[in-house]
C-alpha cells in the first residue's frame, strides 16, 4: 500500500492521527510524518501496523509499545501498560478544586493559571491540565546530577556558550500558553531565552528519568509536544527497566531508539563528542533503587 493510497483510506474513514495512533501503538509524531511524505523510509513493522488497521482490523493497540518494539533486540513486555494507558496514576488536577486557583474545565488551565499557585506545589500545566508531580527521589537525582555535570564540564572545557538547568525550571513553549514543564535536564543553545522566571522557547536537548506514576507521559505525551515545539533531542532514561530511550529530531525519521544502560551513548546535539556514562548510571541504580 502506498502513502497515498494511506492518506486516501485515512480521509475517507475520518481517522485522526491520534485515533491511529492508538490503534497502532505508532507515536503520533511518526504517523505525522510518515502520511506528509517526510519520511523517507518507515521501517517495515510500522508500516504493516498501519495497513492493519486502514484494513480494518481496528483492535486496539495492546503489544509492546512502539518505541521499545521496534529499535531494540531486547524484549520489553512490560511496557504494554503503559502503552495501553494503564499505569499512568498520575494526579489531574483539572476536574477538582485547587487551593488559590479558581476552578476550570479539564484542559482550560492556561500559564497565568500555573503562575497563580502557591510556589511550593510541583505541578506542570500541558494543553491546559495541571499534573502533580512526586518530589524525586535519591536514584532520580543522582542520575540528574551526573548528566548534569557530565554537560556541564563538557561545554566548560570546550568554551561552548551553551547552557544546562537541571530542574525545578519552568518551560514555556513560543506561542502555547496552555503548557508549562519542568524538564529534569534542558540545554539551550540561545541565551535570549533564559529568562528569571524560565525558559521560554524550545529548548535543544531534554531529559527526563521516568517515574512509575509519569511513565505514559513523558513517553507519548512530551514526546509529540517536544517534536511540535521544535526540540532537537529527547533522551528518557528508565531505572526500572534500565534502558534509555532517545528521540533525535534533527533525523527526518523521528523514530525511537532504545538501549541498555551499558557502555556509553552519544548526544547527537554534539555530533557525538558528549558522551554519556550508562555503565555508572547503571550502577547507581543497582546500588540504591529497590
Amino acid at each position: 500500500m502506498t502513502i497515498e493510497e494511506m492518506n486516501k483510506i485515512k480521509e475517507s474513514r475520518g481517522y485522526s492521527f491520534a485515533q491511529l495512533s492508538d490503534y497502532t501503538g505508532v507515536p503520533v509524531v511518526t504517523l505525522q510524518r510518515i502520511f506528509a511524505g517526510a519520511t523517507r523510509n518507515p521501517r517495515k513493522a510500522t508500516l504493516d501496523a498501519i495497513e492493519k488497521v486502514l484494513m480494518g482490523d481496528e483492535s486496539v493497540y495492546t503489544g509492546r509499545a512502539y518505541a521499545y518494539e521496534q529499535n531494540s533486540s531486547v524484549s520489553y513486555p512490560e511496557y504494554e501498560e503503559a502503552a495501553a494507558g494503564l499505569s499512568e496514576k498520575e494526579f489531574v488536577y483539572g476536574d477538582r478544586s485547587v487551593s488559590g486557583l479558581r476552578r476550570k474545565k479539564d484542559g482550560d488551565y492556561t500559564v497565568n493559571d500555573y503562575y497563580s499557585l502557591s510556589k511550593d506545589k510541583w505541578v506542570e500545566l500541558i494543553d491546559g491540565s495541571l499534573y502533580d508531580l512526586a518530589v524525586p527521589g535519591p536514584v532520580h537525582q543522582m542520575i540528574s546530577g551526573l548528566v548534569f555535570e557530565c554537560v556541564h564540564n563538557f561545554i566548560r572545557k570546550n568554551n561552548i556558550p551553551d547552557i544546562v538547568i537541571y530542574a525545578p525550571v519552568d518551560v514555556q513553549f513560543e506561542g502555547d500558553d496552555k503548557t508549562v514543564v519542568k524538564p529534569d535536564i534542558i540545554i539551550v543553545c540561545d541565551r535570549n531565552k533564559v529568562k528569571d522566571k524560565g525558559i521560554f522557547g524550545a529548548p535543544d536537548f531534554i531529559m527526563e528519568i521516568i517515574a512509575p506514576d509519569t511513565r505514559r507521559r513523558d513517553m507519548f505525551v512530551k514526546s509529540d509536544k517536544y517534536c511540535k515545539a521544535g526540540v532537537k533531542e529527547y533522551l528518557m532514561i528508565d531505572p526500572k527497566k534500565r534502558v534509555l530511550i532517545s528521540y533525535n529530531f534533527m533525523d527526518e525519521d523521528v523514530t525511537p531508539v532504545t538501549v541498555p544502560l551499558k557502555g556509553e551513548y552519544e548526544i547527537s546535539l554534539y555530533e557525538g563528542k558528549l558522551k554519556l556514562n550508562l555503565d555508572e548510571i547503571s550502577r547507581i541504580i543497582k546500588e540504591f533503587a529497590e
